[in-house]
């Protein structure tokens, strides 16, 4: 099978109707080609030839009344394919858009117009290595103190893969207009039968006024980890967004959003107005507050469909999974892992015999 069968020519897409996915082929000798993140080239597996392609940082914020005209829920349906690499038979979900064969590990891209609902604009590449990634979870690792030893020695090189996490971010101009009774706390000295004291009291006050910020890429999680989740390795660096392009995608997984950008933007217009709120309090000596009304105005809302890069690890232990992510730009790792009982009581033990020390020491 040549370049040109298997849905290729000089490295680029041909859209074939035959054909739902795509992947390339090392023009020398014919190997899968994947993202290198070190050098921001199509690396081939098997030869190591290197093919570098056109990357646009010219990324466009796309007005949100667009997306909620197109507002899918890609759903969770799954279409079989057959690896154009080994000719095996799989699945695809419809909330994947990058999945790997799980026989030759080639990696297959949706096309664009085969995805459900609003399609990726926007990508940050990884810029660590698989091995930068390894080596960052196990300094991690090390610095659970409580974890147990059998775990730590347990992190397997095979059990991390990088993935591509989806998101929403918003832009919007806010022009607020807000009123409430807030109160501070004082105090002052009373006279009484036996002589003065000191008591506390709040003092009210009515506010009112208007306020305008401008929030720019206000990032909701849409895919498959939480919002939690994605907020502990935040933030990604702007300067390395890229317009979406497939071939950074080739030997990484992605997918695709399961929350529609309608629902991830009611998020978003929450963490907004807890942000506003958080503004105005801070223009007053706040301490209590009665009541505050908000009421906001967005204009110019835009929104990005952006991947973030992801390396995900899963610990098993005990017959249950610890997972560990790791900040595919900076390389910042979070995560859970089990807790030694015999290390917590080696520690508790350690601290009640240096109180006790202590105790003596005074003592005698």
């Amino acid at each position: 099978m040549n370049d040109k069968d298997r849905g290729f020519n000089d490295g680029a897409f041909l859209e074939e109707s035959d054909k739902q996915t795509a992947f390339i082929k090392c023009e020398g000798c014919g190997g899968n080609m994947v993202f290198n993140p070190q050098t921001q080239n199509l690396k081939c597996e098997h030869c190591g030839r290197e093919d570098n392609f056109i990357k646009s940082a010219s990324v466009c914020e796309i007005n949100l009344g667009r997306a909620l005209e197109d507002d899918v829920n890609s759903g969770v349906a799954t279409t079989p394919y057959r690896c154009e690499n080994c000719g095996a038979s799989f699945n695809v979900s419809a909330s994947e858009v990058s999945v790997l064969c799980p026989y030759c590990s080639t990696t297959h891209v949706v096309k664009e117009e085969d995805l459900s609902g609003i399609k990726p604009n926007v990508i940050y590449p990884f810029v660590l290595t698989k091995n930068t990634a390894i080596a960052l979870s196990r300094k991690w690792v090390k610095r659970r103190i409580f974890a147990p030893r059998p775990y730590k020695k347990n992190l397997s090189e095979e059990n991390l893969h990088g993935v591509y996490q989806p998101c929403f971010t918003f832009d919007s101009d806010t022009k607020s207009y807000y009123y409430g009774v807030i109160g501070e706390r004082k105090t002052r000295t009373v006279k009484t039968s036996k002589g003065t004291r000191t008591e506390t009291y709040i003092k009210w006050k009515h506010v009112s006024g208007n306020i305008d910020i401008f929030f720019d890429d206000v990032t909701v999680s849409c895919g498959s980890m939480s919002q939690q989740e994605f907020d502990k390795i935040m933030p990604f660096d702007k300067s390395l967004a890229c317009v979406y392009e497939r071939k950074f995608l080739s030997g990484f997984s992605a997918s695709h959003y399961t929350r529609n950008v309608r629902r991830c933007w009611d998020d978003a217009k929450r963490f907004i107005d807890a942000k506003l709120r958080r503004a105005i309090l801070n223009r007053y000596n706040c301490d209590v507050v009665q009541s505050l009304t908000v009421n906001t105005a967005h204009t110019a809302v835009t929104y990005k469909y952006v991947l973030f890069p992801v390396y995900k690890l899963n610990y098993r232990y005990n017959k249950k999974d610890y997972p560990v992510m790791i900040n595919g730009n900076n390389g910042k790792v979070t995560g859970k892992t089990p807790v030694s009982v015999w290390r917590v009581l080696i520690a508790v033990g350690l601290v009640l015999a240096f109180v006790a020390a202590l105790v003596f020491a005074f003592s005698s």
